[in-house]
């Protein structure tokens, strides 16, 4: 190949750049970025940037060598060419690495989503003692919103549809130990409510209520930023479809990483896509000996963490829908927990731990060896799970 084209200046973009560099490959490397940052980290975006801790999150990439087209964005795709608003780029090999888009509610107020450093440091400079502040979704991202924001002073509402916070991810079991945290916080969580429309003076819900805000946060969900692909040719369902070695199937070796791709899992026997920091962190050494014609297999059990009102929160595995968990310690009690969900009787399928990381550390190298577990012993705190 001459030239392979990166489409997405993220972590993931990034990091594929510099994965194809360390297996050898010498010829013409572009990176094309929708925004004009180089890559940087976004964990940090609802944490230590809300909270005032850092301002800059720029990853520390050797990029030397890689043509940098910032401020550019992809509209277009044809076998052999990048379709941009700066003009056409020629390619041998791409990696689509253009992430995933907030979901936006409908309604003629103004609204604010957290994807992007400018967000983030948009929203921080906003954030004031006595500001009323509507968060909608009780997920991963409204809880570190509400978290930031409570410290900050701001008189702070969580508006969520489901019964309990995190009841997609977690299932309501887990999902309602969660509630306490919010009032502790002195955040009011509404549950069970959805909205109907962002309004200049706030949420109007279903149902006919009105929550009054200052700002409005929409922490609803991402969709893949594939809309450019359309009329590519590319297979695209709920992300671009790769295979195991994240390739997909097109007349010119294209792969795709980070939360664009939706990927065939070995392990699981599904097609799996996973908008979190641990994909995109480790997906691209995969792409990148795919592309350079390397038998590599991207095949993790999916990892990932919170940081929401003074705690971390971990979780690793695939969790089976309708499990019930097993408990590792008492999630009514201030000290760390831990949750368990098992496919069967003795395989763990999934584990989340509050406090206490090295749960989820040996529970995830358990689950990647597929190694039976006890549930009894599981649930004892006396037995470490290594």
């Amino acid at each position: 190949m001459e030239r392979i084209v990166v489409v997405g200046a993220g972590l993931a973009g990034g990091r594929v750049c510099q994965e194809l560099r360390a297996a050898g490959y010498t010829e013409a490397l572009t990176l094309v970025g929708s925004e004009n940052h180089l890559p940087y980290d976004r964990p940090p975006l609802s944490k230590a940037v809300l909270a005032g801790r850092t301002d800059d999150t720029t990853l520390p990439l050797d990029l030397g060598g890689v043509e940098l087209l910032l401020g550019r964005r992809a509209s277009g795709l044809r076998p052999g060419v990048v379709e941009t608003d700066g003009g056409p780029l020629d390619f041998d090999g791409l990696v689509i690495a253009t992430g995933a888009d907030p979901v936006r509610l409908p309604g003629d107020g103004p609204q604010r989503v957290l994807r992007t450093i400018d967000d983030a440091r948009a929203l921080r400079d906003v954030l004031r003692p006595g500001l009323r502040l509507a968060v909608v979704g009780a997920g991963w991202i409204g809880a570190e919103v509400a978290t930031s924001a409570a410290a900050a002073g701001a008189q702070v509402t969580v508006v969520e549809a489901a019964a309990t916070p995190l009841a997609q991810a977690l299932g309501e079991d887990v999902g309602s130990h969660l509630i306490d945290w919010y009032a502790r916080a002195g955040v009011t969580l509404r549950l069970g409510t959805s909205v109907d429309a962002v309004r200049p003076d706030g949420l109007d819900l279903a149902g006919g209520d009105h929550v009054v805000a200052d700002e409005v946060v929409v922490g609803v969900g991402v969709r893949p930023s594939t809309g450019w692909l359309a009329g590519s040719g590319l297979e695209i369902d709920r992300g671009v479809v790769v295979d195991e070695h994240l390739a997909a199937t097109w007349p010119v070796p294209v792969v795709c990483v980070g939360d664009s791709a939706a990927w065939w899992s070995r392990r699981y026997a599904t097609r799996l896509r996973v908008e979190h920091w641990d994909c995109a962190q480790q997906s691209p050494a995969v792409a990148a000996a795919a592309l350079l014609g390397a038998d590599a297999v991207y095949d993790p059990v999916p990892y990932f963490w919170s940081e929401q009102f003074g705690r971390m929160v971990q979780f690793a595995g695939l969790r089976p829908a309708g499990a019930t968990p097993v408990w590792r310690g008492d999630p009514t009690q201030p000290k760390g927990w831990s949750a368990g969900w098992f496919d069967g009787d003795d395989r763990l399928a999934a584990v989340l731990a509050v406090g206490r990381p090295a749960d989820v550390v040996r529970g995830r190298r358990l689950m990647a060896a597929g190694g039976t577990v006890d549930p009894d012993r599981f649930a004892d705190l006396a037995t470490p799970l290594a």
